[in-house]
């Protein structure tokens, strides 16, 4: 469990899971989020948010690991630009510690 500050002052923070963290990558929801200027903002968020929105429509998107992530992280009461700022920031250690597997075929 890895623990993001959701505010400048230090006062909120958010719970994040490694499972959390892998439907990220199972999703890409964070690729391709941040526009070229490299800022986040609110509206990188609200893109996060509805991103997430239409793919919990979809059949893959009654996943329960997304609705966790949806309930936990993204749609948390703190999560703001800041928090997701620390969000992706973990997401990019996390994903150099733990690289993807790939299956390996079967002879």
């Amino acid at each position: 469990m890895y623990n993001i500050q959701a505010n400048e002052s230090g006062t909120r923070s958010i719970n994040v899971s490694d499972e959390n963290l892998g439907t990220l990558r199972r999703f890409s929801l964070l690729q391709f989020l941040v526009d070229s200027n490299g800022i986040i903002t609110e509206q990188s968020l609200d893109k996060l948010k509805l991103t997430v929105r239409s793919l919990l429509t979809t059949p893959q998107g009654s996943d329960k690991a997304l609705l966790d992530l949806c309930i936990d992280v993204i749609y948390h009461r703190d999560m703001k630009a800041f928090g997701l700022r620390n969000l992706i920031a973990l997401y990019e250690k996390w994903n150099k510690e733990n690289p993807e597997t790939e299956a390996q075929p079967a002879e």
